[in-house]
């Protein structure tokens, strides 16, 4: 990195000047605010057909992200798909983000248009809106606290509390990718995405850095009775799984067999003699989706998915809260699932 480049730190007149140019980067269309981005709050017209959801996120640096192994358009990316997915999560339509964010020194110039470059791009096909935030500095690390929007039917919104007995359990997706990913970008202090030649590590790597929030099929969920409850796949499936079953009052089994897992996946854990079964189980940040259907739906629903590309796999079945969360394998022997997702407090 050259003198000049390093020195070219964000003044508050630039970044005044660089607050206004973001608009144009989303959409203008979809949510119509009465006072948008500029102002010192949003206003918003009173949408008495629709139901608003909001959720937020705080994404904080070599916790979340690693600017050792991600760039700033990689970062903004992934942070924008992480609250789509919640959003998802919900079944509900995302229209408008907040986003906070306080700059290190080491962060420069060039770094702010690439965030919000890549953090406009997963937002555009759902013509979600910025409309607002705030900035400030950090004195050592890279902290991004975003708010977001969406809306919902009146009562067709999903939730982690509606699971019950019999029900069947599907994940979209597949599972374990974006430990993959991390995983060989770990390898590197940081990889330039030209020189990871190999196509299915390509693959892993923007499973990672760039996963798929899946808005469209928690739109479909939602819309018509399919799911019972709903959760995104953010710490893990083990993890996950248990949230959803505490929250609905729950047991479940899940066949080992039946979780989908990418071939690119699979032959890069072998090939560094991982076991991919504990990726997929454990590892976070796939940002897939987690539910429930009754047995009534399922051949309605499949057939909707498949008619609509949205890959969908049953992986399990809900039991009584006595049975506890458990898994199946090859030889029909069963075992307590354990619970090895991240937890920020864990000791």
């Amino acid at each position: 990195m050259s003198p000049t480049r390093r020195q070219a730190r964000l003044t508050r007149l630039r970044e005044f000047e660089l607050l206004q140019s973001l608009p144009r980067r989303f959409s203008t269309q979809g949510l119509h605010p009465i006072v948008g981005i500029g102002d010192d709050a949003a206003v918003l017209p009173s949408a008495t057909s629709q139901q608003v959801v909001i959720s937020t996120d705080l994404l904080v640096e070599d916790i979340h992200f690693s600017r050792k192994t991600a760039t700033m358009y990689d970062i903004g990316y992934k942070a924008a798909a992480a609250n789509l997915s919640d959003i998802a999560a919900m079944g509900a339509i995302p229209t408008a983000i907040f986003v906070a964010i306080a700059l290190p020194p080491s962060f420069i110039e060039e770094d702010w248009p690439e965030f919000y470059r890549g953090l406009a791009v997963p937002c555009k096909p759902f013509k979600v809106q910025l409309l607002g935030g705030d900035t400030s500095s950090s004195p050592t690390s890279l902290f991004i606290a975003i708010t977001i929007m969406g809306q919902v039917a009146p009562g067709h919104f999903l939730t982690r509390h509606g699971a019950k007995n019999g029900d069947l359990i599907y994940v979209s997706g597949t599972l374990g990718d974006s430990t993959a990913g991390l995983a060989y970008l770990n390898q590197f202090k940081r990889p330039p995405k030209s020189a990871i030649r190999s196509k299915p590590m390509k693959y892993l790597v923007q499973r990672h850095l760039q996963p798929t929030a899946r808005v469209v099929l928690g739109e479909l969920l939602a819309s018509q009775p399919y799911a019972s409850a709903a959760i995104d796949l953010s710490d893990g499936l083990s993890g996950d799984l248990k949230h959803l079953c505490r929250h609905s009052q729950v047991g479940a089994l899940i066949y080992s067999e039946q979780i989908p897992m990418s071939q690119q996946m699979q032959h890069y854990a072998k090939r560094i003699r991982a076991t991919p079964l504990h990726w997929s189980l454990h590892g976070g940040e796939d940002y897939e989706l987690l539910f429930t259907i009754p047995p009534k739906w399922q051949h309605e629903l499949e057939k909707v998915a498949k008619k609509r590309r949205l890959p969908i796999t049953q992986i399990g079945v809900i039991q009584p809260q006595r049975f506890g969360v458990r898994i199946e394998h090859s030889d029909h022997t069963r075992h307590v699932l354990p619970q090895r997702s991240y937890e920020h407090f864990s000791p």
